[in-house]
Parts: structure tokens; C-alpha cells; sequence
């Protein structure tokens, strides 16, 4: 019979690179040292597999793109799906200081990005796609996921190579997240802005190792089964409620697809580009499914541990599967703009995001800068890595607040997502005028957010300002 194995054996090859990647962090003391994350130890390994040895064996990377791609909308919403504890009234400011400190980044990256990019075409590159400036955002503070996503769309336009340049920079982005990161946790301890003995916990467990040993007792949250085995299994029964509601975001993209077919050529282009932002609805669709079950007052069976293990679950193996699908040749043939643009907007980003923390949260002001560093460079579980260092059991409100944020983020990166094709619509027309426009529009996101800023830094907003970290 002839059944079909292609997925299969592209995933069993991400997990047996995700099961190497775990055995070297557990042995290899330089992997600990900068918690190098398995999935991208793992992504590594199936970079020269994927580029070299594959395609001898007739495999290619559309499968891994096609995995990327799905598992990225997954992700999506099994996190949107978990229920939100009722927030507490005294935590609103900092959860509004957390969000505009990622949406900060979200606005430099874009807009030095397009400024970098802009540069080059006007001196050494004038063939440089003018998207390409936006690749420093997709690829480091929205993560590979989105960065391949939108790249596909635009090879879609007719700019090839896109899709393997985003990849690159998600995977430069959790090198800036891993290396930068633990560089701030140590020379924050170093200088004095967190207490050592907050370090030393951390020493004490099996974070630095990723596994734990014989003697070990692993820590485990509690879980509340709201389903019987003997009916269904729990795992089964959420896994099912994020594939449905996976379906229902198709369903609902093909209904706008149908509908603006109905616009002649310009609907129908319009469509194809939805379809690269598909995250974008299928977190819209889990909102919904949550304010149904919400409004049928059956919230109570969403099992928050579990949604979590499926989104992390889903982020390793797009992780994985992102860096091994980069096309080593696409990476060569773009390193000057790549290298560029990598080094300059991850030393902004750096500097940048230090100073003005130390200056806009109220309190847990280093434990907050951490979380948002490793987010806005890596991805979240990146970002919650590097938090464990100082906060191994989670006890500060970081990252409680990190998830209220993240809602608004959403909502105000949208913009952002939604006038990314304006530079690709403009380079199909033979004009920069587009590219010009979204960098007005990302200097007057600037501009709003440093309003927000000064509102939420109080007398601090400016307190010795050659201060790389100014002591609360």
C-alpha cells in the first residue's frame, strides 16, 4: 500500500536532533554555561543534514518550512487559549511598562533597520530588497516563525530568497538572546543591580544541565483533570481543542480569501499575503474560542499546564526545524546587509533596552529587564530561560505580568505586520516611496512611545542619563 511517510521522517529526524542537542547540554559544560537552547543545538545539526546530505536521500526543506509554518500558528493559540488569572489592580502600570518596552524594540529594530537598508541601496547595494530592513523585527523579536511567514509572502511577490533570510535572522536572534543574555545576568550581578545569593539558588538545581539527574526530584506544577482517561485522555482533550480551533482559523481565512476574490486581482494578491500572516488569525480565533467558552461559562476545563507543554512543544520543533531549513547559499549570497544589520540593531536593541528598563519599571526592575531581553532578541521560552536564572521558581511577578503585556503587544504590533508588504509593493512599482513612508511611520511609533515612556518613568525618566543602569 502506498502510504504516505514524508512528514514523519522529517520529524523523526528533528527529534532524534532535538534528543542529541539534550544529551550535549547535559555533558557539554559550554552549552549550560550560555543555556544554549536544545532546539537551536538541535537546528544546528539539521542545518548541514538538511543543505548537504538530504537532498542525496530526496528530502528537501519544504517539508521543514511547511512544519515551521504550522507549528508557528499552533503555538499561537495554545497560549492564547490559557486562561488569565484575574489581575491584580497594583500591577497595571508595570504590565503597561512591560509592553512598551517590548514594542520600544519592536519600533527601533523597524525603524533602524529600514534606515540600514535604505543606506545600502542609496550606496553599495542598490538591488537590496527594501523589505529587508523589517527582518531585524520578524527575525528577533517576533522569532523565526513569523520572519519565515512573512518571508514566504514575499517570495511569493517575486523576491527569492526572503524566506531563508528570515530563518537566518531567527536564528541570530537567539544568538544574541543566549550570549547577550547570560553577558547581562552576570554583569548585572557583577555590578550590583541583583543580589548574589539570588544567583546562587540557581546554581543549586539542574536548570544549567536541561535534565535531571538520578538523585533529582524534578519540580512539577500541579495539575487538575477536568476529563477522565477512561473517556479521554486530558492531553487529548486539549491538543484537541488547539487543533480545532487550528481548523476553525483556516475556515475562517478561506471565508476572507472567497470574500475578496470578489475584488478582482487586487483581492486576490491580497489574500495570498493573508495567508502569510496566518498566526495573526489564528490567534484572533483563539480569542474567540476563549470568549465562547468564557460566555458558556465552561473556562474552567481549559487545563493552563498542559496548553503550556503543547506551545512549548510546538516552539521547539518550529525552532528546530526553522535553522535547519536556512539555505546556506541564500545566507552567502545576502551576508553584507545580513551581518550589517545583525550586529548594529542587536547592539541597539542591547543598550537601549538596559537603559530605559532601568528607568520605566517600578519595581523587580533587573528580573523584568532579563524576561524582555530574551524576548525581544529570542522568543519567550528564550526570554523565560534566562529569568530562571535569578527567578528559578518564578516568584516575582516578571513573567505573570510578561503574559498581560503581551496582549496589548499584540494588538499594537499589528500595524506593524500589516504594512510590512508596503516596501515589497513598492519595489514591484520600481519606487522607494513606500520604504520612505513606513520609516515616517515607525519614527512616529517612536515618538508615541517615548510619550508613554515619559508618562510611566515618572522623576526617573532622565536621572543621571550617562548611567547605563540607574539604581532604584
Amino acid at each position: 500500500m502506498n502510504f504516505q511517510w514524508k512528514i514523519f521522517i522529517d520529524l523523526g529526524i528533528i527529534s532524534l536532533a532535538l534528543l542529541l542537542g539534550t544529551l550535549i547540554r547535559g555533558k557539554v559544560k559550554f552549552f549550560q554555561t550560555y543555556l544554549i537552547p536544545n532546539s537551536l543545538t538541535a537546528g544546528f545539526l539539521l542545518l548541514p543534514f538538511y543543505n548537504f546530505l538530504a537532498p542525496r536521500m530526496g528530502l528537501d526543506t519544504l517539508s521543514l518550512e511547511n512544519l515551521v509554518y504550522h507549528f508557528l500558528n499552533l503555538s499561537f493559540i495554545a497560549m492564547i487559549l490559557r486562561v488569565s488569572p484575574k489581575r491584580e489592580k497594583k500591577r497595571n502600570l508595570n504590565v503597561l511598562a512591560t509592553a512598551t518596552s517590548l514594542l520600544t524594540q519592536y519600533a527601533i529594530q523597524c525603524f533602524f533597520g529600514t534606515l540600514i537598508v535604505l543606506i545600502l541601496i542609496e550606496t553599495i547595494m542598490p538591488d537590496l530588497f527594501p523589505g529587508f530592513g523589517l527582518f531585524a523585527t520578524l527575525g528577533y523579536s517576533l522569532g523565526p516563525g513569523q520572519a519565515f511567514a512573512i518571508g514566504s509572502g514575499w517570495e511569493a511577490m517575486g523576491f527569492e530568497g526572503m524566506a531563508d533570510v528570515g530563518l537566518t535572522f531567527g536564528a541570530l536572534g537567539f544568538v544574541w538572546a543566549c550570549f547577550g543574555g547570560i553577558f547581562l545576568v552576570n554583569y548585572g550581578l557583577r555590578k550590583g543591580w541583583l543580589q548574589q545569593s539570588k544567583f546562587d539558588r540557581f546554581n543549586q538545581g539542574t536548570i544549567r544541565a536541561g535534565v535531571a539527574g538520578k538523585k533529582d526530584t524534578p519540580e512539577s506544577a500541579e495539575v487538575k483533570d477536568f476529563t477522565t482517561p477512561e473517556a479521554i485522555d486530558p492531553m487529548s482533550f486539549n491538543i484537541a481543542m488547539v487543533m480545532g480551533t487550528y481548523l476553525f482559523s483556516y475556515l475562517l481565512l478561506r471565508l476572507i480569501s472567497w470574500g475578496l476574490h470578489f475584488l478582482g486581482p487586487i483581492g486576490d494578491d491580497l489574500a495570498v499575503n493573508l495567508w502569510g500572516i496566518m498566526f495573526i488569525f489564528s490567534a484572533l480565533t483563539a480569542m474567540l474560542v476563549k470568549a465562547a467558552m468564557g460566555g458558556l461559562k465552561i473556562s474552567y476545563i481549559v487545563d493552563n499546564n498542559r496548553l503550556t507543554r503543547i506551545s512549548g512543544f510546538a516552539v521547539d520543533f518550529m525552532v528546530a526545524a526553522a535553522v535547519g531549513a536556512i539555505s546556506i547559499a541564500v545566507v552567502a549570497e545576502y551576508w553584507i546587509p545580513i551581518t550589517l544589520m545583525a550586529v548594529i540593531i542587536g547592539l541597539i536593541s542591547t543598550f537601549t533596552h538596559i537603559w530605559l528598563s532601568s528607568r520605566i519599571f517600578s519595581d523587580h526592575a533587573f528580573y523584568r529587564t532579563v524576561l524582555c531581553y530574551g524576548a525581544i532578541t529570542g522568543t519567550l521560552p528564550t526570554g523565560l530561560a534566562l529569568l530562571r536564572i535569578i527567578d528559578p521558581n518564578f516568584e516575582t511577578p516578571a513573567s505573570r505580568d510578561y503574559m498581560y503585556a503581551s496582549g496589548i503587544v499584540f494588538l499594537f504590533a499589528i500595524p506593524i505586520i500589516l504594512t510590512a508588504n508596503m516596501p515589497a509593493k513598492g519595489a514591484l512599482a520600481g519606487s522607494l516611496q513606500n520604504t520612505w513612508l513606513v520609516l515616517g511611520m515607525y519614527g512616529l511609533y517612536l515618538l508615541f512611545l517615548f510619550v508613554v515612556y515619559l508618562l510611566l518613568s515618572g522623576n526617573r525618566r532622565f536621572k543621571d542619563p550617562s548611567q547605563m543602569w540607574l539604581h532604584n
